[in-house]
């Protein structure tokens, strides 16, 4: 599951991957794999990452590709 918005949010909040997975409490390359798709992203850490972007869950799936 591909979703190019999580890049582009952490970028926009000039946050670094580590600090993003730290805050889901995940290692790095895992955040890693979320962001290039290669990981599907659990629905816990796609809420928890709304909550902190301040944006819904539909805009994180904004631009999804399967």
């Amino acid at each position: 599951m591909y979703l190019p918005r999580l890049r582009d949010l952490r970028e926009d909040h000039d946050l670094k991957q580590e600090e993003v997975a730290k805050l889901l409490g995940i290692q790095q390359t895992v955040y890693s794999r979320y962001e290039r798709g290669a990981r599907t992203i659990p629905l816990e850490h796609l809420v928890k990452l709304a909550e902190f972007y301040q944006v819904s869950v539909d805009a994180l799936l904004e631009h999804w590709k399967p």
